[in-house]
């Protein structure tokens, strides 16, 4: 009798190729979150502390307001003057065109050779530009000038010669006085007149500003950074609790300098829009004056507004002030928060 084979042994058999043990499921390789997650968490914290620095400048807006204003006017001054003098520098007319050489040909120089001559210089390196005054020109406008018409008329012959007048590319007094020895070689030059002496004390005078302004500026700054470190520390001291429930569960520094370093930014950037709004509202206000003055002497001058880049510089190193303040009044004050 032959014996048969048992139904569990057959189902032990394991078919041909398979696996003798089941496969595990297999465990992701990083135990930790990934870098989308972590990103999220990353921006979902900054949201979180930037709308709370608003929600609590919120809360005291007649204090954020008035600490912005300070900010606001103490920017508002070195920023102003500077661009006061740079209206200065572009008073009547360019510093190339107040620095001109005048050339004054002989008197048997003809007005085709002082044309000749003017294109000759017009083409020469360092100068923008050479304008040619025929002799009969010159006499009308000293008559015109200086009120001796009818005794100029008496003259048996025009005493002025010819003149050309030219304008260097930049102002700089070697570069002009070798610009001045050059054309008074030329033919028909009798005499090469240059007069920087004006141009030079007003340069002085600017330079002074300048320096005005950046010491100012530097004072200003420095009023700044304490005004801001001064208010974060107010807020600071009024959430001290809180701070130091947070580092004792465990919460990082960064985690708590976070929400101050936003508000930070935020007082700079209201402190920039508000300077910005007095530069612009100041200048408007002062040009109606300097119109009417220039108006009495016949020049159409007209201060120059606030240039969009200076504006947002303006407002880039507000919020840049703001957030510099906050890091250095946090980065004092978080040593003294430290659980004991």
């Amino acid at each position: 009798m032959s014996a048969t084979r048992s139904p569990k042994v057959s189902e032990r058999v394991a078919p041909k190729g398979a696996d003798p043990q089941p496969q595990k499921k297999k465990r992701d390789d990083d135990d930790g979150p990934d870098f989308a997650t972590l990103l999220r968490a990353w921006i979902e914290s900054h949201r979180a502390s930037l709308l709370d620095s608003l929600r609590r400048l919120g809360k005291q807006p007649i204090g954020s307001f008035f600490t912005c204003m300070v900010m606001a006017v103490a920017l508002s001054l070195p920023m102003g003057l500077s661009l006061l003098l740079s209206n200065v520098e572009r008073l009547g007319g360019s510093w190339q065109r107040a620095a001109q050489i005048s050339l004054y040909l002989q008197t048997e120089a003809s007005p085709t050779e002082g044309e000749a001559l003017r294109e000759q210089i017009k083409g020469m390196p360092g100068v923008t530009d050479a304008e040619y005054v025929g002799r009969d020109q010159a006499l009308e406008e000293f008559q015109q000038q200086s009120g001796l018409g009818e005794a100029l008329k008496e003259l048996p012959e025009n005493p002025l010669p010819g003149v050309v007048l030219v304008t260097p590319n930049e102002v700089d007094k070697p570069a002009l006085e070798a610009l001045r020895q050059k054309l008074s070689e030329l033919p028909k030059v009798q005499q090469a007149q240059l007069d920087l002496v004006w141009v030079e004390r007003l340069a002085a005078i600017l330079k002074l500003g300048d320096r005005f302004v950046f010491g100012l500026t530097v004072l200003l700054v420095s009023a700044l950074l304490l005004v801001i470190g001064n208010t974060i520390r107010l807020h600071i001291e009024n959430r001290r609790t809180e701070i130091e429930v947070i580092k004792l569960v465990g919460g990082t520094d960064s985690y708590v300098r976070r929400p101050f370093l936003y508000m930070g930014a935020l007082y700079g950037f209201g402190a920039g829009i508000f300077s910005w709004g007095l530069l612009a509202f100041g200048l408007d206000w002062l040009n109606d004056a300097v119109v009417g003055l220039a108006g009495l002497y016949g020049s159409d001058f007209a201060l120059a507004g606030v240039p969009v880049a200076d504006g947002l510089s303006l407002l880039l190193g507000a919020v840049l002030l703001g957030y510099i303040g906050a890091w250095i009044a946090v980065a004092r004050h978080l040593r003294e928060l430290a659980p004991k």
